[in-house]
């Protein structure tokens, strides 16, 4: 499983690049965090707030190992502005998947 946060703008372009090397599915969750590129100070209506939060979003890929690799060089590249707040992507082991439609597991289940 690929987990990455990414900045929004960047979503269907990561999108068409994933379906081109044979991504057939993805899951996205709009987030909110901070890291290194933290908040930032806004003014709305003549008062001036921190946002602490910043909003990202999130992608959940599940692929056979063989894959991971490419999938996560495609976004890197596909994701990077060169900016701070690009994202990170982290890579975990996956124990078991299930279409719940067919019942198929694991690699079939991909």
């Amino acid at each position: 499983m690929i987990i990455a946060a990414i900045k929004p703008f960047k979503l269907e372009e990561v999108r068409e690049a994933l379906t081109q090397i044979g991504v057939s599915g993805l899951m996205v969750t709009e987030i909110k965090g901070f890291g290194a590129q933290a908040g930032h100070t806004e003014i709305y209506r003549g008062a001036e707030y921190e946002v602490n939060f910043v909003p990202k979003v999130k992608l959940e890929i599940v692929v056979p190992e063989a894959q991971a690799e490419q999938v996560v060089e495609t976004i890197t590249q596909t994701a990077r502005t060169g900016k701070i707040g690009d994202g990170k992507i982290f890579v975990l082991d996956v124990a078991q998947a299930v279409r719940v439609r067919t019942g198929e597991t694991n690699h079939e289940a991909l």
